[in-house]
């Protein structure tokens, strides 16, 4: 079953089930990297909210957030948790844009995949997951993202072994699939929808799971 087949037959049953996810949720290229950012380690809906305090204050875009202190920037994220830390992650990263791009995020994503995805894994605080992600959304790089949704999904279908390193699975993925940067990003969705909603990792809803039939860790249903 570990072929490109089976992977596109998930994809449909999850499109099929849920329709076109139409993520990341965002207006700009530049909301989609702050956002990414922001995401680390955090529910998306404290993020969300920290996305809409800068907007409030003027600061959604890179060259604002350039032109901003520190001090400034943290207090206006702190929804995002580990706010301190996520401003100067926001700091690093308009400070290569501006330093090597011109402050142009067209620039940089002109530039081929594993040259820019090494590029900004050199940044301080930015790990595969947040990187993958500014590369297949914001960049529109084919590169699948791999978070602990596909991780625990995949695994209970017993497809892939959750203990497998980041690289890992994001080959398993890349290896089977077309480099389509479009189909990358609504698979990821779909995943992202499926774990946060049915696929959870407690109390899976497994009765509602439209990968229910070809799961070999599914539970049973609560009575």
């Amino acid at each position: 079953m570990k072929n490109s087949e089976s992977l596109k037959s998930i994809y449909q049953a999850l499109l099929s089930a849920f329709g076109p996810r139409n993520w990341w949720p965002a207006d700009t290229a530049e909301e989609v990297v702050i956002g990414a950012i922001l995401a680390q380690n955090v529910a998306w809906k404290n993020a969300h909210a920290a996305i809409q305090n800068l907007k409030q204050n003027e600061l959604l875009s890179l060259t604002a957030i350039h032109e901003t202190d520190t001090s400034m920037l943290a207090p206006l994220i702190r929804s995002s948790r580990f706010y301190h830390q996520k401003a100067e992650r926001l700091k690093n990263f308009t400070t290569l844009l501006f330093d090597r791009f011109k402050g142009d995020l067209s620039n940089m994503f002109q530039l081929d995949l594993d040259p820019l995805r090494k590029t900004l894994m050199n940044l301080k605080g930015f790990g595969e997951e947040t990187v993958d992600s500014i590369l297949l959304y914001a960049a529109e790089k084919p590169i699948f993202v791999i978070d602990a949704y596909t991780r625990r999904i995949f695994s209970r279908l017993g497809l892939t072994d959750a203990g497998a390193s980041y690289r890992e699975h994001q080959q398993f993925f890349m290896n089977r699939l077309p480099a389509d940067a479009a189909l990358f990003n609504d698979y990821h969705a779909q995943l992202v929808h499926l774990g946060n909603q049915i696929c959870k990792k407690k109390l899976p809803l497994c009765h509602q799971c439209p990968l229910n039939h070809r799961c070999a860790g599914k539970m049973e249903p609560l009575k």
